[in-house]
């Protein structure tokens, strides 16, 4: 639990029990407040720090339900759907005690927010859909598998391509946390524009990068599928939505989608980025999301400094 008194914004981690379940968070920058869901499920929130936005916003990066140090599941590694995920936003920003807070997820954090902003509008001033997709499953996949055969065809010839592409079929055999940071180091590159361009740049977080299984199953071991295109059109709240245009997972396919389907939301496609465009382009990121929050912080709620 946070210490009796301390502000639940004030910077740095905190830790609270949320119904039963611990959750945490990490607290960094200034302005209105944003709550960052991370992707996976399951990868660690570390890589989502986002330093030049934290000059325009209070980012809250939140630890998932399942994930880190945030509690588990008596299911786990089954039953993290985005309804228990939504729930779990839901009861952050209840502690949080703030009227209205933007959302940014990314990758399956971003199924996550726009699951939250069909439930709950009335909580938020805006939300970032940064390299999310309005469906998984098989079309889902068929698209990744198109992306990854550009991807070879672009990184043809060099000798470290077959570990990329081991690491991807070895998806569907993870089963435990220590599998799961295999892969996810290993697929690294392909997540990139240019990763071997710019090795000595992100290295240091491909050997990082970490994160807990999470089996994409519901407590009934079905999987949790998504399909929101019929859903979308009912989003009130304002929404960006973030591509790379090298992103072989949730690509420019997929925004070109939710932005056609959400009414009045705005589209930015990062040319030199694949997943990850808070680091490939910081400055273009960060300018958009500025404006972004800017254009709506009538209705965002501050955080306090005092402690």
């Amino acid at each position: 639990m946070n210490a009796l008194g301390t502000n639940p914004l004030s910077p740095g981690t905190h830790t609270v029990d949320l119904n039963g379940i611990v959750q945490r968070y990490h607290v960094h920058g200034t302005g209105p407040v944003c709550l960052a869901h991370s992707g996976g499920p399951g990868v660690l929130w570390e890589y989502m720090r986002m330093p030049a936005v934290e000059r325009h916003l209070t980012m809250v990066y939140v630890e998932p339900i399942g994930t880190g140090e945030s509690g588990r599941l008596d299911t786990h590694p089954h039953g993290y759907t985005r309804d228990r995920y939504a729930e779990a936003l839901d009861d952050l920003i209840d502690h949080l005690a703030l009227p209205k807070v933007y959302l940014l997820g990314h990758s399956h954090g971003g199924f996550v927010v726009q699951h939250y902003a069909l439930r709950h509008a009335g909580r938020l001033a805006g939300i970032v859909l940064y390299d999310s997709a309005p469906v998984t499953g098989a079309e889902h996949f068929a698209e990744a598998m198109r992306n990854m055969e550009e991807f070879t065809r672009r990184n043809a010839g060099n000798p470290e391509l077959q570990e990329v592409l081991d690491a991807f079929r070895s998806i569907p055999a993870i089963s435990n946390d220590e599998e799961f940071t295999a892969t996810i180091r290993g697929l690294l590159p392909a997540y990139f524009a240019d990763y071997w361009g710019r090795a000595e740049e992100f290295a240091p977080l491909r050997a990082t990068v970490s994160g807990s299984h999470i089996s994409g199953l519901d407590e009934h071991l079905a999987p949790d599928v998504i399909d929101d295109r019929e859903l979308l059109g009912a989003i009130t709240t304002p929404t960006l939505v973030v591509v790379g245009r090298y992103d072989v997972i949730c690509g420019v396919r997929w925004a070109h989608e939710l932005d056609k389907l959400i009414p009045g939301s705005e589209l930015l496609v990062l040319e030199n980025s694949g997943h990850f465009g808070h680091l490939e382009e910081p400055e273009e990121f960060t300018r958009a999301i500025a404006a972004f929050a800017a254009s709506t912080a009538s209705t965002a709620s501050t955080a306090s400094t005092a402690v």
